[in-house]
């Protein structure tokens, strides 16, 4: 593999039909939708959810969490997208960020548990052990882009960046760390460890709010610590605050909430006891 990632040339285009392009960025966010529907649909019966109602709720959020993520990715790249209006529609691209489609995606389930009268952290909780194969997925999609990538190296599993997609600074580089890899194997992990999670206290027939909110602040804190560590060898233009970036910022937050859901939630279920 790593032979493989060092010599391949990657292509953000998989097949020119006259003037429709089909882009592999768009091709694995298909198919990290279509996994963490599957994966959704094998937990439903055990969340007693039906199928129906996922799919209502799905169909929201893929509209809402592009729509989120292209919003956010805006948000940070404001001046670009000023001087250049028609780029913020061409999502194919790139320019997906997944703060914004986590924040849009929790906003919508909580109207939508809030209008069915449903559980909210059971929704959250039947969700994200798919969204972090999703996400392990959709990561690819960045590697055929050729965007995201970090600092140079010289191992073996660099990956080669053309000339028009490296940083000034970096113009006599050729080889650099491939960023989407790491966090494509680190959400892997997440996944497996979200799911068995499940199947765990499937098995001793446990699931209930408190599960529910461990699970989904677990995902938060592990996605948060990932994509926090994988920063610093990051080189994407992006804001920074008190020496640390934007998305590094925004994970600290995300893991200071989760901590105290955490210790909000053990703290009702132990009066409750």
């Amino acid at each position: 593999m790593f032979s493989f990632l060092h010599t391949f040339n990657p292509q953000p285009i998989l097949i020119s039909l006259g003037p429709i392009s089909i882009y592999w960025y768009g091709v694995f966010i298909v198919l990290g939708i279509i996994g963490a529907l599957l994966i959704t649909f094998k937990l439903t019966k055990y969340y007693k959810i039906s199928r129906d109602t996922v799919f209502d709720l799905t169909f929201w959020l893929i509209i809402g969490g592009i729509s989120g993520a292209r919003i956010y990715d805006i948000f940070l790249e404001l001046p670009y997208y000023i001087h250049h209006p028609l780029q913020t529609l061409k999502i194919w691209q790139g320019g997906l960020a997944i703060h914004g489609a986590i924040i849009a995606g929790l906003i919508i389930v909580y109207f939508f548990a809030k209008k069915n009268k449903l559980n909210f952290w059971q929704l959250t909780s039947l969700l994200v052990p798919g969204l972090a194969f999703a996400q392990a997925l959709g990561r690819w999609g960045n590697y055929f882009n050729q965007e995201l990538f970090g600092l140079p190296t010289t191992q073996p599993w660099g990956i080669p960046i053309n000339l028009l997609n490296r940083p000034l600074t970096y113009l006599t580089d050729k080889y650099f760390q491939p960023t989407f890899l790491y966090e494509s194997l680190g959400c892997l992990i997440i996944f497996v460890i979200l799911f068995a999670l499940n199947l765990y206290f499937i098995k001793k027939k446990r699931l209930e709010t408190k599960f529910y909110v461990w699970s989904t602040a677990l995902y938060m804190i592990l996605y948060s610590i990932l994509r926090f560590s994988l920063e610093f060898i990051k080189i994407d233009k992006t804001p920074e605050v008190l020496g640390l970036r934007w998305p590094q910022i925004i994970s600290l937050v995300i893991i200071i909430i989760s901590v105290f859901i955490i210790s909000k939630n053990h703290v009702s279920a132990s009066k409750n006891k």
